[in-house]
């Protein structure tokens, strides 16, 4: 029988006492450090548990070592930036940029990011000298917790997601670098460093890469498909470089539109970019396939050649909604997949992280439990059909 593995995007829902030490320590009020470090040990040796209890093959540390948010973390490990306010400034909880979706629904957008759990405003990050890497202590941190946890379990393997180089710097703002390519490499270049620690580690990388395919909202109108292309074009050549001597079997590439529950009518269409997004050398590609406006988008793969030894790893459970898929059409939408790219090549997973951060999270921490073992339920019932 075929064996379809199951894991996800990786964000987690912390727990209440992380969340209350990262809140104190993100907002500059005192914590102690030890404590801190115990409890995000803990922490993580009780999430990755859950998820090999539930049945999950490939599992993370629920990106617990993270603060501020699944790309924002990274701030505190690159030298060379300085966070200033936007000249204007922006609301707080205001996190979503301008573009078509905010356009057409500006009443929904006022309401809904109140909503959200953000406190803080949009700020521009800007590059004042050469950027380097200096997160050593904090992935090896990460990498140590998970490690620790994963011999406590039976599972497939273990990942970390880390942040792609398009998502740290979405939009240029630089005082260094000569030319915007010399920028984006640079970046490229000190998180390959972030990558590489955690393969030699021995376990797998996954680069979140949300801003790839949500720039397209924001550039287009009124740039053209083109000039969005060009952007993308660049900061995918940049991943390439950051993935320098990570092997394929070893890393996965997860591409999203987004984590927000909002209408998405902006969002480019997998078939204007699923070339770039294969031009990265990973052995996987997370792209979402419960989110209503792009479900229909595995059809795009009856015309598009999965490169040989890669594999897909389909959402089949949405992280932004409360209600749990039925095992039967998760298998459903596993099994029309598999039928066009081979059940050898499919992994089930879900469209993006359950969490934004420690201090958002887009479902119920129970219902999230409870997707991941519908999605687990979902994949036994394709592996046997398959």
């Amino acid at each position: 029988m075929v064996k379809i593995l199951t894991t996800h995007v990786g964000s987690l829902i912390r727990p209440d006492d992380l969340v209350a030490i990262l809140r104190d320590k993100e907002t500059g009020r005192p914590y102690d450090e030890d404590v801190y470090a115990a409890t995000l040990r803990h922490a993580v040796a009780g999430v990755v548990r859950q998820q090999a209890e539930i049945g999950i093959d490939v599992v993370s540390d629920g990106e617990f070592g993270k603060s501020v948010s699944w790309s924002r973390y990274v701030r505190s490990r690159l030298a060379g930036f300085e966070d200033r306010p936007v000249e204007g400034g922006t609301e707080p909880g205001v996190v979503v940029m301008p573009g078509t979706d905010k356009r057409l629904f500006p009443d929904f957008y006022a309401e809904y990011e109140r909503t959200q759990g953000f406190t803080g405003s949009i700020t521009n990050w800007v590059c004042t000298g050469p950027v380097s890497y200096i997160g050593a202590d904090a992935v090896q941190r990460d990498i140590s917790n998970l490690t620790a946890a994963l011999s406590d379990v039976d599972v497939t393997a273990g990942f970390l997601p880390v942040v792609a180089p398009a998502s740290v710097v979405p939009v240029r703002h630089d005082e260094h670098y000569a030319t915007e390519r010399d920028y984006v490499f640079a970046v490229a270049a000190a998180l390959n460093e972030e990558y590489r620690t955690i393969v030699d580690a021995g376990l797998m990388v996954q680069v979140d890469d949300a801003w790839l395919a949500s720039m397209y909202d924001t550039m287009v109108p009124p740039a053209s498909l083109s000039d969005y292309r060009e952007w993308a074009t660049l900061r995918v050549e940049a991943l390439v470089r950051a993935l320098d001597g990570i092997p394929p079997d070893r890393s996965r590439y997860h591409v999203c539109w987004g984590s927000w529950n909002a209408p998405h009518v902006g969002d480019v269409p997998l078939a204007d970019i699923v070339d770039l997004i294969l031009r990265v050398p990973v052995g996987a590609y997370a792209l979402e396939q419960a989110n209503p406006r792009h479900e229909h988008e595995w059809q795009v793969w009856e015309n598009v050649t999965l490169p040989e030894g890669r594999k897909l790893i389909p959402g089949v459970v949405s992280h932004a909604t409360n209600v749990v898929e039925h095992p039967e059409l998760i298998a459903q939408r596993l099994v029309r997949l598999a039928r066009v790219v081979g059940p050898d090549n499919v992994i089930a997973g879900t469209d993006c992280g359950f969490a934004q951060g420690p201090f958002v999270r887009r479902v119920h921490p129970s219902i999230m439990w409870a997707k991941l073992k519908s999605l687990v339920e979902g994949a036994e019932l394709a592996s046997h059909r398959l």
